[in-house]
C-alpha cells in the first residue's frame, strides 16, 4: 500500500482526499503512461467507484484518456520510451522470460523481436550451440552472440530509439525467414485493436516477424495489456501464446481468452 496517501474506504474520506489522488494518479501516468483502476482503488484505499469517478474528472479535464480498465495519458497513443531507459516492471519482465524459455527448442530456428522483454528473454537463454537465432535488435543480437550457433540480425536502418532495424531491407530479409518459433513484444495489446506499436516502420517489420514463425509468443508485461497505440500490426488471434504476470487478474486473462482462443500465461 501506498505511504503516499491514507486509505479511507468512506465516502467523506474519498472526496476530502480528492487532490492527493488526482495527483497521485497523474504522477503514475507521468511515470508509467497507464494507470489500472483496479490497482489505483488497492493501493489507495478506496472503492473502484472512486477512482472511476476521479478517471472521468481528470479526463474532462484534459489530464488523460480513459480506457478499459483505466486511462493512459493524453498523446500515449505516441508514447515511446529509449529502449536505455526502460527499466519498469524489471522484475515482472524476468519472470516472462524465465517463462518463455519452456517454449524455446533445443535446435532449430528462433525469432526475437525487438524489445525490453524480448531482451530479457536473450538474456536469460542459456548456451544452445544448435539454435540459430534471427534478431532485428542490435542489443539481443549481442547478447545472444556468445550463447547460440549462429546469429542472423536483419538488415536496415537502426531506429536510435529502440536500436531496432527497420524498412525494407529489413523487410526483404524477413520474407526469406521461416521460424520455428518467434517470441514478440508490442507496446499496446488489447482485444479489440490487437498488437500495436507507435511507429509504422516497426509495426511492418513486426508484421512480418509475426508471420515468418510456425508458433508464435508474445511477451508482455501487464502494464502493455487494454492498451492501445497507432499502428497495429497483428490481432492477439494470431499468437498461440501471451505471457504476462500476475498483474494481469485472472479474469481479464480468461476474457482474452475467450476473446481470442490465446493461452495466457501469468508468471
Amino acid at each position: 500500500m501506498s505511504d503516499r496517501l491514507r486509505p479511507d474506504r468512506d465516502a467523506a474520506g474519498a472526496t476530502s482526499l480528492a487532490p492527493q489522488r488526482h495527483q497521485f494518479i497523474l504522477d503514475e501516468l507521468a511515470r508509467t503512461g497507464q494507470v489500472v483502476a483496479t490497482q489505483i482503488a488497492e493501493t489507495l484505499g478506496v472503492t473502484h467507484e472512486t477512482v472511476r469517478k476521479d478517471l472521468m474528472l481528470l479526463q474532462s479535464e484534459g489530464h488523460l484518456r480513459r480506457v478499459h480498465g483505466g486511462a493512459v495519458g493524453v498523446g500515449s497513443l505516441t508514447r515511446e520510451e529509449p529502449v536505455a531507459t526502460r527499466t519498469a516492471y524489471a522484475q515482472e519482465k524476468a519472470r516472462i522470460a524465465r517463462a518463455a524459455l519452456d517454449f524455446v527448442p533445443l535446435d532449430g530456428a528462433i525469432i526475437l523481436d525487438a524489445g525490453t522483454s524480448t531482451a530479457a528473454l536473450a538474456d536469460a537463454l542459456p548456451v544452445a550451440p544448435a539454435l540459430r537465432a534471427i534478431t532485428n535488435s542490435l542489443p539481443i543480437a549481442l547478447s545472444l552472440l556468445p550463447k547460440v550457433g549462429a546469429v542472423s540480425i536483419l538488415g536496415g536502418r537502426v531506429r536510435e530509439i529502440t536500436q531496432a532495424t527497420v524498412d525494407q531491407w529489413a523487410l526483404s530479409a524477413v520474407r526469406s525467414v521461416r521460424a520455428d518459433v518467434a517470441f514478440l513484444g508490442a507496446n499496446a495489446v488489447s482485444i479489440a485493436h490487437g498488437l500495436a506499436t507507435p511507429d509504422e516502420p516497426e509495426a511492418a517489420v513486426k508484421a512480418a516477424l509475426l508471420g515468418a514463425a510456425r508458433f508464435r509468443v508474445l511477451l508482455s508485461d501487464h502494464s502493455k495489456l487494454g492498451r492501445e497505440s497507432i499502428y497495429r500490426y497483428g490481432e492477439l488471434a494470431d499468437l498461440d501464446v501471451l505471457i504476462t504476470d500476475t498483474g494481469l487478474p485472472s479474469a481479464e486473462a480468461e476474457a482474452i481468452t475467450r476473446a481470442t482462443g490465446v493461452e495466457v500465461l501469468r508468471v
